[in-house]
């Protein structure tokens, strides 16, 4: 699943293309993604215009001119593809989206675990996907004292608690694992202790790394890719994941240095070094 910089980075790629421009045509090839379309929902979006494209959680948001925001989920497997020469739609191309100037942004997603939803903008809190999300790691109120106030207590891996949608949004798996070695940090350690210069450590690993991450177009695992086509490239600067078995290089390059262990938490993989981890 695209996590919080793969769909910043898409969120980025449609802004340079819709905003500011009316929305020609929307051409809907099946009736439903992971829910049904809201009803008439190619009509409820032709004609507007796009204010702006931004990102909540995993979320892509364009909001309208009518006070509506189209509200976009990538799921497992999709993707936006931005086109300026089209040709006929292809078979996983679900929602085309059609600007002004003929630009053509195609929704693809062979596995169909995405999702595009209506609801005005002023609701947007309150709304079910949103209202029970915790805070986004890119923000400024996403700080030590405010990390730690939220883990007080809880006896979960902090690895675990990384991925809890309600603590902190967006980091998922692969990042959650680069953040945690990066701080120095084993990710079975109760998220509870996390507190003091732990958290301050951990705050300021998760933020470097998203940005590194964003600034390298995201990590291309499987299914993503930038709405240029492009390829993301964070993937070779991946310290952990991936690399059970490989030599961390916390020991330095004259001593044999320490293995990359993969354990399983909450049934996904985690890879960190037993040894600068703690």
């Amino acid at each position: 699943m695209p996590e919080l910089p793969e769909v910043e980075t898409v969120c980025r790629g449609l802004a340079a293309v819709m905003e500011g421009r009316q929305i020609a045509r929307v051409l809907v090839r099946r009736p439903d993604l992971r829910i049904p379309f809201p009803k008439n929902f190619a009509s409820h979006l032709k004609g507007r215009v796009v204010r702006r494209i931004h990102r909540r959680a995993k979320y892509i948001l364009m909001d309208l001119d009518d006070g509506n925001v189209l509200i976009i989920h990538l799921g497992m497997s999709g993707r936006m593809v931005i086109t300026k020469n089209p040709g006929p739609p292809e078979t996983h191309d679900h929602v085309v989206f059609t600007t002004e100037d003929g630009t053509e942004v195609r929704y693809n997603d062979p596995r169909r675990f995405g999702l595009m939803a209506l609801a005005p903008e002023k609701d947007l809190d309150h709304h079910r996907l949103f209202h029970h999300l915790g805070i986004d790691p890119l923000s400024d109120a996403f700080t030590a004292a405010m990390f730690g106030k939220a883990l007080k207590g809880r006896a979960t891996a902090i690895k675990s608690a990384l991925l809890d949608q309600r603590i902190v949004v967006g980091v998922g798996n692969i990042y959650a694992c680069e953040s945690l070695h990066r701080a120095g940090i084993s990710p079975r350690r109760k998220a509870g202790t996390i507190a003091g210069k732990r958290a301050e450590s951990l705050v300021q690993a998760i933020k470097q790394v998203l940005a590194e991450a964003i600034a390298a177009g995201g990590s291309s695992l499987r299914d993503h890719v930038q709405p240029s086509g492009e390829l993301g490239y964070f993937q070779h600067a991946w310290k952990v994941y991936g690399r059970e078995g490989e030599l961390c290089g916390c020991a330095g390059d004259k001593t044999k240095g320490a293995s990359i262990k993969r354990i399983i938490q909450g049934g996904r993989s985690t890879f960190y070094c037993t040894r600068c981890q703690t």
